[in-house]
């Protein structure tokens, strides 16, 4: 079953700065530079639909934006958020139902991937990957383990709470950088927040790599 923050959408973003500051959003916004005018966005898992205001003050018009959100409440918040004048389409669904012909240029999958398994998260990867154009950027925001032993107590306190209210099917870390690497994408932009806890990074499409079965 997927994730479903129906739940948690009151107070995800009131809990994310009571426990991490401003580093959720620092983080996010940091990427925000590689996007440029007029062009095709993905957002998977938005959450509360703020990341949407933070483009828009960098880029009041022109963008085409999908926005898609699995929790229902999530969506609803994000209805609310100044858009300016870009183009946003809201899709409540999880990304891996979603089925069209646009080809994006940036890609944002923000704290998204922490809530797989291994098995999804390469099942989830491909179906997104496949919407990025060639040399498209994708940014990607998530947790990253260093060795730090506080770092694994917050991060299994994180999994237990969320699976208990969001049904979240992870308990650990997939290998999320692991898969950027086995699907090509080359880092070209990278910084860590919170005791780099979390980790954000600017990755280019350059090129396919043929996938085994």
């Amino acid at each position: 079953m997927a994730a479903n923050y129906n739940n948690s959408a009151w107070f995800y973003d009131h809990l994310s700065r009571l426990i991490y500051g401003n580093a959720i959003i620092r983080s996010q916004i940091y990427l925000l530079s590689h996007i440029s005018a007029n062009r095709n966005i993905l957002i998977v898992g938005g959450g509360t639909g703020w990341i949407l205001e933070e483009i828009t003050r960098t880029h009041p018009p022109g963008l085409n934006i999908t926005y898609v959100e699995m929790s229902a409440r999530m969506m609803a918040l994000s209805h609310k958020r100044d858009i300016g004048g870009n183009s946003v389409i809201f899709i409540n669904d999880a990304i891996e139902n979603v089925k069209h012909q646009t080809v994006y240029d940036v890609v944002l999958t923000p704290f998204l991937f922490d809530n797989f398994t291994e098995q999804t998260l390469q099942k989830v990867f491909d179906h997104i990957h496949n919407y990025l154009k060639s040399g498209g950027i994708w940014l990607n925001t998530d947790f990253h383990l260093t060795g730090k032993w506080w770092q694994k107590l917050l991060l299994r306190s994180m999994f237990i709470f969320f699976r208990l209210i969001c049904d979240i099917e992870a308990s650990k870390l997939p290998g999320i950088q692991q898969c950027f690497e086995h699907f090509g994408y080359i880092s070209i932009d990278q910084k860590s927040f919170f005791g780099d806890f979390i980790v954000s990074t600017a990755y280019s499409k350059t090129y396919e790599v043929l996938k085994t079965s």
